[in-house]
């Protein structure tokens, strides 16, 4: 052991094992554990009630974690994270600054007025004022299987089709790492003004009571999170494949939110799993070899967000592909809010906002469910839905709630189409055959039959009488009518498509065109909670406006039927990316098989001692597909970051 003295600054990666940071600082020396609360830096993704519960849970577990090896977690509530952590450094006498990557996390950084959606800028510039100190900095790779950066197609250029991109990670060799945390810290003695988890101010009076619930569901925490590794693994994986779809129960791994804050590895879940794939292929199980694929495919897409973002950084705010600029979104508050309060008329649509809004949570199937009925039917900006799950999901995490918004919108290549319209009473009796997930979150409906109750519209007027239903009294009718709604989105694409041809017959060259996405015309309409206009903030929905059933009866939650560990999802939305492999086209059920070239990105040489990001195009996205020349897909990269000069770094972290 060394004589350095290092501040160790954690972030998304709250665990003591499988960290390279706290391990590399460890091995040098003496350790100053922070972490850092900024709310200014936040900007417009400030994260929502439930996913500061879970991240005061997980500092709580991690201040403990750290006592048990010799170091204190030092905790600081600041505007301005730089400022911060040179007062750490000074204050410990330290000599180095160490931590894992963030690839695509939008903070207002105190450098800039503007969101800078790539966190590898910002640490860029951390790193900058660090250099000037004599400090030096080093960063690791504490989440992802593969950097963003070392996955490119065979002529250097980033993928945007999820299967080719996920070949060709299975094909790439990991470096091993080591799991195990280290056996001791020694402190760096240091003081500096520190504060409680308390006084972070994570937990406001008025959501303690609403969070309390969530306590006796959800058990945050890095060894809370092994425990659920091993739950599912041992007890749940084998028949993975047969219960994913299912909505309740142990249907799903659970572990997404424990990923999200890094209380668990992803190296860990992919060696774990891996372990069972080679036993179920020696044993030739081939329900236990189906399942493992499902699930690493859920890994994949995972890493598949963070990969997106980084390499198409406009993604929180402009679809990948081309098509969307000129949609003409329906931005209407009243059909935003009655999709947000699950009163739609559309059962199953109903009961998933009403389980989002009250548990923080629901089954990725689910998310694509309500978020297409958002777009296709409503035709509400995709933004708007994004924004949303982001406030109100426990396991929220930016990029993969990019994927799933843009893979619904039709704006990815191998996502739904952008004609696709899937029917919510199709999809109900598919998936809740016997209406018990409709019945237990709609109890207005908790007496109709089965045969009906994904359509009570049609249910003969005996069948509601008997049933206690009134449509349009005690339950609502129908928003809009489904062929109406598809008859109105055929409208707006052909009305889209007309908007496109106008503008570009306005510049036949195309050289100067200037169009962002339409949706950015509704960024003044006040929206609660969903912020369109970077520099303006949002008010705070409150259950008043909300206005959905609250759990008065914990004991017959369905989270407290789950597992002891119960966690959320993996995202991003249920494997259920799956994306289409026949004829061009995308489904929900079906996986890609298309290895179609992608844009944009040079690859570039990386080496443990030296870390250099691929050119950034923060300006340009993918032409639309089908139809766009090959020239278009391999456009060069506009911007470059340049990191070479700074310290050397391993890797990159994501949520």
């Amino acid at each position: 052991m060394g004589s350095i003295k290092t501040v160790v600054w954690f972030r998304r990666d709250l665990r003591i094992e499988d960290n390279p940071a706290l391990a590399a600082a460890a091995r040098d020396g003496s350790v100053f554990p922070v972490y850092i609360w900024c709310p200014k830096e936040e900007g417009q993704f400030y994260p929502g009630r439930v996913s500061r519960w879970w991240l005061k849970q997980s500092l709580i577990h991690l201040e403990q974690s750290l006592k048990s090896l010799g170091a204190d977690l030092t905790l600081i509530k600041t505007d301005s994270t730089l400022r911060s952590l040179v007062e750490c450094i000074k204050a410990a006498g330290a000599t180095k600054l160490v931590f894992n990557h963030l690839y695509v996390h939008l903070k207002c950084c105190n450098f800039s007025l503007t969101p800078d959606p790539v966190s590898l800028v910002r640490d860029h510039k951390i790193k900058e004022e660090m250099v000037e100190l004599g400090i030096s900095v080093k960063s690791y790779n504490g989440d992802l299987l593969y950097e963003p950066w070392g996955v490119y197609d065979e002529s250097g250029y980033a993928f945007t089709r999820f299967e080719a991109y996920w070949d060709k990670c299975l094909h790439l060799q990991m470096e091993p790492v080591s799991l195990l945390p280290p056996w001791k810290l020694v402190p760096a003695a240091g003081t500096v003004g520190t504060c409680s988890v308390e006084e972070l101010g994570l937990e406001d009076d008025s959501e303690k009571s609403s969070n309390a619930i969530l306590g006796r569901s959800w058990f945050p925490g890095c060894s809370n999170a092994d425990k659920a590794l091993t739950e599912f693994v041992e007890h749940h994986l084998l028949e993975y494949s047969k219960n994913s779809r299912k909505f309740g129960g142990n249907s799903t791994s659970l572990l997404s939110p424990y990923l999200h804050y890094g209380e668990l590895s992803v190296r860990k879940v992919f060696q774990y799993i891996g372990t069972k794939q080679i036993l179920w292929s020696k044993e030739r199980n081939s329900l236990g070899q189906e399942s493992v694929t499902l699930f690493l495919r859920a890994i994949g897409l995972r890493e598949y967000s963070r990969y997106l973002c980084f390499n198409f950084p406009f993604t929180h705010e402009r679809s990948l592909l081309s098509n969307l600029k000129f949609f003409p979104w329906n931005a209407n508050q009243a059909s935003f809010k009655v999709w947000r309060q699950g009163r739609t008329g559309y059962p199953l649509v109903d009961a998933g906002m009403r389980e989002l809004w009250a548990t923080g949570w629901i089954h990725n199937r689910v998310r694509v469910i309500v978020s297409s009925f958002a777009v296709k039917i409503l035709l509400l900006p995709w933004r708007w839905g994004m924004k949303y799950f982001w406030d109100t999901l426990l396991d929220a995490d930016l990029e993969s709630d990019i994927l799933g918004w843009q893979y619904i919108s039709g704006s990815l290549p191998d996502g739904h189409e952008l004609e696709r319209l899937d029917s919510p009473e199709i999809q109900g009796s598919k998936f809740d055959p016997d209406g018990e997930y409709v019945r237990h979150w709609v109890p207005e409906l908790a007496r109709m039959p089965a045969e009906w109750i994904h359509h009570p519209w049609d249910a003969p007027f005996a069948v509601l009488k008997a049933s206690g239903v009134e449509l349009g009294l005690n339950y609502p009718k129908p928003i809009i009518d489904i062929d109406l709604a598809r008859e109105r989105l055929t409208e707006t694409i052909v009305k889209m498509k007309e908007i496109e041809a106008a503008t570009r017959a306005s510049d036949t060259s195309c050289s100067n065109e200037v169009v962002v996405d339409n949706s950015d015309g509704t960024e003044n309409v006040a929206i609660p909670k969903v912020v369109l206009n970077t520099h303006t903030s949002c008010p705070t929905i409150s259950s008043n406006d909300q206005g959905v059933p609250t759990i008065h009866n914990s004991k017959n939650h369905p989270l407290n039927r789950k597992r002891l560990n119960n966690m959320v999802e993996e995202k991003p939305h249920d494997n259920l990316h799956k994306l289409h492999n026949a004829a061009g086209t995308s489904g929900m059920d079906e996986d890609i098989c298309s290895t179609a070239e992608s844009s944009s990105a040079k690859k570039q040489t990386t080496s443990r001692n030296s870390f250099s990001v691929p050119q950034l195009s923060f300006s340009s996205e993918v032409k639309s597909f089908p139809g766009c020349e090959s020239s278009d897909l391999k456009r060069p990269w506009q911007e470059q970051i340049d990191m070479q000069h700074s310290s050397s770094k391993d890797g990159v972290t994501g949520g």
